[in-house]
Order: C-alpha cells, then sequence, then structure tokens
C-alpha cells in the first residue's frame, strides 16, 4: 500500500516530468547537431528532480532553480519545460512548508527566471518584470489558499473561494505564458487574447463541468495551434489540468475517452509538417498525456480512502457513545433501583407487620409504585441498549396520544378517543410504543380516508397485555394522494414485535378498517389497581 499509495505519485511525477523535458527538447546543447544522449541525459536532469516534490519540497525547487541557470547558460531548449516545471514546485513548497522556507526559495526561482529571460545585450523591459514576478506569484499564492484551506475544511467540494482560485490560476498561466506571441499569427491580438483568457477562466467550473470544459480546452488547443502555434503550446497545460480534474471524477470509460481526445489534440499540437514520428517520441506523448491521469486518480482514491476514513471515524464515535450511553444507563438503573427497591421491600414488611388504615393505603400505594418505577428502570435501560431504538419518550405517552388525536382533529378528522385509567399502570416504554402506533394509525386513516371520516382510538388493558385499537369507517371524501413510503403498518408491526406484541390491520364489516396492536405489561401493576 505504501508504493500504491506514495512511491508511485512520486515516480509519476517524475516520470511526468521527464517526458515533458523530452517534447520540448527538439534541440539541445548546441543546435540539433546534439547527440541523443546529451538530449536524454538532460532531461533525466530536468524531469527527476519532481520525485522529491512531495517529500521535499524545497530541494526539489532548489534543484530545478540550478538547473534553470545552467540549462540558459549553455543554451539547452529544455530550458522551457524546466521553466514550466519551477513554478508548480513553488506552489508546492508554498502549500506544504511554511513562509520561513518559501520567501527566499519564490526569491531565486524569480531570480533565475529573470536570468532565463533576459538576453545580452537587450533591455529588461517591464513586460518581463512583469512576467518574472507574476509566475512565481501566483503559484506561491495558490499553494497558501490550499494551505489554509486544508487546515480548515479538508472537504473542498463546496468552496466557491476555490472554484475562484482555479479561473485566477489558469488565467495568470494563460496570459503569462503566450501574450508575447498574442501578435506572431493569422488571427488578431484582441481574438487570441480572448481564447486565452476563455481557455483560463474555464478552470474556474472545471470541478463541476469537468467533461464540458475537457472538450472546451481541446478545441481551443486545436484552433490556437491551427493559427497561433506558440500559443497552443501554453493552452495545452491548462488542457492536462482539465484532463487530471476529469480523472478524478469520470469513470473509466469516460477516462479512457477524454485520454484519447487529449492526445488527438496533443498530436496535433506537436506534431507539424517538419517533425519526424519516431516510436520514442509516440511513446513519449503517450506517457505525457497519461501523466494527468495518474495523478488525477490518485487523487480519486486518496479522496475516497478519506471518505471511508471518516465514515469509519464516525462509526467508531457511535460505537463509543452507546457504550458510554450503556454505562450510564446501566450505573443509573443499580443506583436507583437500589433505593427504590430497599423503599418497596420496607413498605412490604410494614404492611406484612399489620399496618392498616390509612398507613395501610399509603404503604400499598408505595409498593404500588416503586414496582412500576422499577419496571420502566428497565424499560428505559432495554432502550438505552438497544441503538436501534432512537426514541426514547421525552413526554408522557398520554399526552402525546392526545396532542395526536387534536392534530388530526385539525387536519379535517372526526376522532373519539378513550384512554382508560388503568392503562396509566403499563410501563412507561410499552405506553411510548403505544403512542406511537396511535399517531402512525391515525396518519393512516388521514393518507387513505380522507378528511371527514369518523375514528375512534381506544387504548386500555385487556389481561396482561395494553390493547391499542384503531377503528375508522368509510372515507368520507375523495382521499388526495398524500405521499407514503408504504412502510407503516409493517413499521408498527416491528414496534409491537419488539416489545413482544402483535398489531394486526385490514377491513372492518362497515367497509372501513380496523388497527389493532396488543402490547404485553410485564409487571403486576395493571393486576394490583384492578
Amino acid at each position: 500500500m505504501r508504493w500504491r499509495g506514495g512511491y508511485l505519485l512520486d515516480l509519476s511525477l517524475a516520470v511526468s516530468g521527464v517526458v515533458l523535458n523530452v517534447l520540448v527538447a527538439t534541440s539541445s546543447l548546441g543546435g540539433p547537431s546534439a547527440p541523443p544522449w546529451v538530449v536524454v541525459l538532460l532531461a533525466l536532469l530536468g524531469g527527476l528532480p519532481l520525485a522529491l516534490l512531495r517529500r521535499w519540497p524545497g530541494a526539489a525547487a532548489l534543484c530545478l532553480i540550478v538547473l534553470l541557470a545552467v540549462y540558459d547558460q549553455i543554451e539547452a531548449s529544455t530550458v522551457d519545460a524546466v521553466q514550466i516545471l519551477l513554478p508548480v514546485a513553488v506552489g508546492v513548497l508554498a502549500r506544504l512548508r511554511e513562509w520561513r522556507w518559501t520567501v527566499p526559495v519564490a526569491v531565486l526561482a524569480a531570480f533565475a527566471t529573470g536570468l532565463n529571460l533576459a538576453d545580452p545585450g537587450l533591455a529588461f523591459t517591464r513586460g518581463a518584470w512583469f512576467y518574472t514576478v507574476g509566475i512565481v506569484a501566483v503559484p506561491v499564492l495558490i499553494g497558501r489558499y490550499l494551505r489554509g484551506t486544508a487546515l480548515r475544511r479538508p472537504d473542498e467540494d463546496h468552496a466557491p473561494l476555490l472554484d475562484l482560485l482555479m479561473a485566477g490560476g489558469g488565467l495568470a498561466l494563460a496570459v503569462l505564458g503566450s501574450w508575447p506571441n498574442w501578435s506572431s499569427g493569422a488571427l488578431p491580438a484582441w481574438a487570441v487574447g480572448l481564447m486565452v483568457v476563455l481557455s483560463g477562466l474555464a478552470l474556474g467550473v472545471v470541478r463541476r463541468l469537468p467533461g464540458a470544459v475537457l472538450l472546451l480546452e481541446s478545441v481551443l488547443v486545436i484552433v490556437s495551434d491551427q493559427y497561433v502555434g506558440e500559443v497552443g503550446t501554453t493552452l495545452q497545460i491548462l488542457l492536462f489540468v482539465a484532463l487530471g480534474v476529469f480523472a478524478t471524477r469520470a469513470r473509466w470509460a469516460w477516462v479512457l475517452a477524454g485520454y484519447l481526445l487529449t492526445c488527438a489534440a496533443s498530436v496535433i499540437t506537436v506534431v507539424d509538417d517538419s517533425t519526424e514520428i519516431t516510436a520514442w517520441r509516440a511513446i513519449a506523448l503517450i506517457v505525457m498525456v497519461a501523466a494527468p491521469v495518474a495523478i488525477g486518480r490518485y487523487i480519486r482514491g486518496r479522496q475516497a480512502a478519506a471518505r471511508q476514513a471518516a465514515e469509519l471515524a464516525a462509526a467508531r464515535n457511535r460505537a463509543d457513545r452507546l457504550a458510554e450511553r450503556e454505562r450510564i444507563a446501566r450505573d443509573v438503573h443499580d443506583i436507583v433501583a437500589h433505593h427504590v427497591g430497599a423503599m418497596v421491600l420496607r413498605a412490604s414488611a410494614a404492611l406484612y407487620a399489620g399496618a392498616d388504615g390509612p398507613a395501610e393505603e399509603a404503604l400499598t400505594d408505595i409498593r404500588a409504585t416503586g414496582h412500576r418505577v422499577l419496571e420502566d428502570l428497565r424499560g428505559l435501560l432495554d432502550v438505552l441498549r438497544d441503538p436501534g431504538k432512537d426514541d426514547i419518550p421525552s413526554a408522557d405517552p398520554e399526552d402525546v396520544v392526545r396532542d395526536a388525536v387534536a392534530r388530526m382533529t385539525a387536519a379535517g378528522l372526526q376522532v373519539e378517543l378513550d384512554i382508560a385509567p388503568e392503562a396509566e399502570g403499563a410501563p412507561l416504554v410499552v405506553r411510548a410504543s403505544a403512542a406511537r402506533i396511535v399517531q402512525e394509525g391515525l396518519t393512516n386513516v388521514l393518507k387513505h380516508a380522507g378528511p371527514g371520516t369518523e375514528a375512534r382510538v381506544k387504548v386500555g388493558i385487556t389481561g396482561h397485555e395494553l390493547a391499542v385499537e384503531i377503528r375508522n369507517g368509510p372515507g368520507a371524501a375523495a382521499s388526495r394522494e398524500l405521499p407514503s413510503t408504504g412502510q407503516g403498518i409493517n413499521g408498527m408491526r416491528e414496534r409491537a414485535g419488539a416489545l413482544g406484541g402483535r398489531l394486526t390491520a385490514g377491513p372492518a364489516e362497515d367497509g372501513g378498517w380496523r388497527l389493532a396492536a396488543a402490547l404485553p405489561v410485564r409487571t403486576g401493576t395493571a393486576r394490583s389497581r384492578e
């Protein structure tokens, strides 16, 4: 996993840097007569520092600064590739390291860039100064922004500032890399500038519309190459960025289609009438276009791993909360049950000793109330132990039933409620489940029978069970098509079954509907009150 997750990306970065140097190096070290091994050596030296980019970005940037200065002095054409890679390294350095490391390296990079632009005997123009500072400052700002965003919020899917930054970075790269050549082609300068600006700004929506942006960048690269060839080379970098983002979002079939499209656009840009097509150049082009795909798929895998880790952390957090919840419930049960149990035993002992009159009535009530409290404690403990029971009653169940009846009455039902006094002797968890069944049952009556329907709700004790019955007559009006999950009766049946009870539902003899539930009462409280 470490090889696949770390070193493979380092290798991909190094290979992409080498391939970029090879493609740019149409001649090297004194002109076209330079031996091929010299071209390969310079390309290797220019691309291999990218292998250090993730772990030692400062060292990678310094290597590229030295190579840029040396290549400029020996007039190697691979200097253009190194000049492209240097701002990338400075941006990564700004993303991964503090200002105290970024600023000195950025100053050295700007100095090396100025040295590359300066020609003997020619004045260093204001445009050259602008390019020298801008090509280093823009990636530094982007890197610092990404560093701050990563520290504040790992999830960048809904970060408008990132889209704005992508647009600004793309625009700066496109303009800074192509503006000297706007007047060198068949198109007017304003048309070329418009095309360049459009290509850069398109990166602002590449995360949301990666396929459309990839197609647009491909068209702009082809058009610019046909009319202003030098501009097409710069826009091809934006095309690679769009392909990399596309690879993070699309499936493999679409990624392959995008890869082939980018290969075709790159061939049109790189190959001209005087270019000799060799197997080496074909392989280099294929590998270069594959580099953004490999990086994009790696980022996609890292994002998926991050989401999975977040989900796993959330699951562990829930498990920890449930364990703590059960521990607290058990402690509360043990403490309260101990004191209530002692109270019940003393009341029973006093009754056994022969208490009579008002004292007997009071002691009997204390004993019955203590039994009920103990049963309610056991029921609440079961709820707290069971992660599937998330509806711990926070209000009196009878109040919940009355509130449901009031709301259904306001919605148009004619509801008659009958709650037997002895029903209040049932355990709290049983009464809470009965209240939820009444709520769902009345909601079903309103859904299927419609307003104006007469309904009767009856709750009482039958034997050792709490009986709930909801009966309604035929619909008084045409029922509206209200949304329904189709799981109402199944959910109520599961709720009753969880308590060891049963639930039945079906047509009534008068053409209406009858729903009945029987929930076991696990105490003798109800019997003692009869």
